[in-house]
């Protein structure tokens, strides 16, 4: 599908700027409806740019998940990047992260200006809906992905034991372990997968580049802080946040309140304000830096603060990808990667399908009508007749009559 596919890069008959826009357009209305967290935005891009679209194969899809599971940084961010750019090269990647970030940058944001409480529970049902619309995407692309990467038991079995050791350990640096063994399994499992096509459709830059990007990537976790005044100080903490966590997503928070909070430049109240109102948005919840950044202190603060902090919060995992990717191609092109990358693939299976029960179940299915509305959301999007958009509101609309 992709490749020389409908959608793939090499399309002779249409011109890179128009692959660009159309990135960004798909982007943007994924940035406006991707509601659930990176777990669920998996879902929702496999939707978009397997089933829909067929800019990628399911094989080139979850080897780009399991590269944006091996790094630290806002992983569905990073995941978006990586399609942009097989799709349209550099160009394609920094408009699948705009049009994605935009919508929740800007509201969050304008939010931390205009606003100065929040009550999460005047929205609790909205948001309850969200979480339950979220169980149903992942669902649904759960099991497409584990009917396509997971046909035979070898790579069933590398899927569930991955999910079970994911639930048990849970700490985020658990998952690129997981991964690492599960192409170790695939590499040594003998009748495990047969070669798959290189994730890697398209890259711009050669290995120079990508060291560049890596140097760079280094010297913003390293410290901002240590080579300016106080608002690079203030900058250092969100850098290290999006430039070293694992799992991205709520696991962000704790370091991002420690940045802000800690130093009293943020109050916890706030904090709390802004943690309530980004579950209540579609894209990233990274985009939470950019209502942190609007709340700061002098010199930042306001709509300076709001971009900075938004930027800082990113561009460490981004460069970090971007780094990542020549040398990622060229091992992809190896004998040996064909092998490996089956187990991988098996091994994202299983990860999704852990992430779907807790925290995706566990933490928005509490009773049989709550089961019945993500389950009558999901059989909307496995019959493959209902709009996404569709989904979201009738989710939403049953789960605010409940309560």
């Amino acid at each position: 599908m992709s490749g020389e596919g409908e959608g793939g890069i090499r399309e002779a008959g249409e011109g890179n700027g128009r692959k660009i826009l159309g990135v960004f357009r798909e982007f943007l209305r994924l940035g406006l409806t991707s509601f659930g967290g990176p777990v669920a935005h998996v879902g929702y891009f496999r939707r978009a740019f397997v089933e829909r679209l067929g800019w990628v194969t399911e094989d080139e899809f979850a080897g780009w998940v399991a590269l944006c599971q091996f790094l630290p940084g806002p992983a569905s961010s990073q995941l978006g990047f990586c399609l942009g750019m097989q799709r349209g090269g550099v160009g394609g990647a920094l408009a699948a992260f705009v049009g994605f970030t935009l919508p929740s940058a800007v509201v969050m944001g304008w939010l931390g200006m205009a606003m100065t409480r929040w009550d999460p529970a005047s929205v609790a049902g909205v948001i309850h809906g969200l979480k339950l619309v979220a169980v149903a995407v992942v669902l649904h692309g759960v099991l497409g992905m584990g009917q396509r990467l997971c046909r035979d038991w070898p790579r069933l079995g590398v899927a569930i034991w991955v999910g079970v050791a994911s639930l048990i350990w849970r700490e985020a640096w658990v998952q690129p372990v997981l991964m690492g063994l599960a192409g170790l399994a695939g590499r040594w499992g003998g009748t495990l997968g047969v070669p798959t096509p290189a994730p890697v459709g398209f890259v711009a830059y050669g290995r120079a580049v990508g060291g560049a990007c890596l140097f760079l990537y280094g010297l913003l976790v390293v410290g901002v802080g240590g080579f300016a005044a106080r608002g690079g100080e203030m900058l250092d903490g969100f850098c290290r946040a999006g430039g070293l966590v694992f799992g991205g997503g709520h696991v962000v928070l704790p370091l991002l309140e420690r940045a802000v909070v800690g130093p009293g430049w943020v109050t916890s109240q706030d904090f709390l304000t802004g943690y309530g109102a980004a579950q209540a948005m579609p894209g990233p919840m990274f985009a939470l830096a950019a209502f942190l950044g609007a709340r700061l202190p002098a010199p930042l603060g306001g709509t300076l603060g709001a971009a900075a902090c938004c930027l800082a919060v990113f561009l460490p995992g981004l460069l970090l990808v971007t780094g990542v990717l020549p040398f990622w191609q060229r091992w992809t092109s190896q004998k040996t990667a064909g092998r490996m990358m089956a187990g991988v693939n098996a091994g994202v299976v299983g990860l999704l399908g852990a992430a779907l029960w807790d925290p995706l179940w566990v933490g928005a299915v509490s009773g049989w009508e709550d089961a019945g509305i993500a389950l009558l959301g999901f059989a909307a999007l496995q019959s493959g007749r209902v709009p996404v958009l569709v989904v979201v509101a009738g989710c939403v609309g049953l789960a605010v009559l409940q309560r």
